[in-house]
Order: C-alpha cells, then structure tokens, then sequence
C-alpha cells in the first residue's frame, strides 16, 4: 500500500496495469521494487532509444516502474494517442497523480515524484 495521495486518509492500494512489467532497481522479474512498488507508468516500444535511456537512469536511481510496450499491448496504443495528440509519442510517462509527460528528463521525473 501507498499512503494516499494527499498525505491523508487511508493508504491507496497498488495500481497494477494489464500486460505491464513492473522494474525498479535491480528486480526485472515483476517482484517487489524500490519504494515498494512502482512509482510510475512508462509506455515505451523496444526500438525507442529515450524510453531505453531513461529505464536505465530509473533503474540506477532504484525508482520503480510499469513498463508497457505499445507495441505488444495495442490497448496501450489509443492510450498514448490520446495523451500525445494523435502521436504514438514515446516514451510517455504516467506518474502516481495520473499526470503524463511525454519523453520527460530524468531530472523532471525525479523532481515530480518528490526524490
């Protein structure tokens, strides 16, 4: 569980996304990550080389998150258009107060996510 988003009430339990895997730090095989769980959602396909640069700067920070390539997970496709104009712009970035960002720095990752 995540402490709500707000600081207050009761914890907010883990958003897991269809078809996703989960990283952060060294565990790439869907267990528990840093921070307990994912800090956020990245679509991403396996020939972008922004969506590779910043797994690898997520993953040295041990910032967990969803990976979702649009390209295995169609659903995920209309998601990123929506988010991006029109565009199957990668990678897009959902973070945990359901904000997106399109190919965002590591730098305005970690100041969004507070660490």
């Amino acid at each position: 569980l995540t402490p709500a988003p707000d600081g207050h009430g009761p914890p907010v339990p883990p958003v897991r996304v269809p078809g996703s895997s989960q990283r952060g730090g060294k565990n790439l095989a869907g267990g528990p990550v840093a921070h307990g769980m994912a800090d956020l959602t990245m679509y991403t396909t396996s020939w972008c080389g922004f969506c590779r640069r910043l797994k690898l700067q997520l993953d040295q920070a041990g910032i967990g998150y969803r990976e979702i390539d649009i390209e295995r997970e169609p659903d995920a496709v209309a998601f990123v258009e929506k988010a991006n104009g029109g565009n199957r712009t990668v990678p897009t970035v959902v973070f945990p107060d359901e904000s997106v960002a399109t190919n965002p720095s590591f730098s305005e990752v970690k100041t969004r996510l507070g660490v």
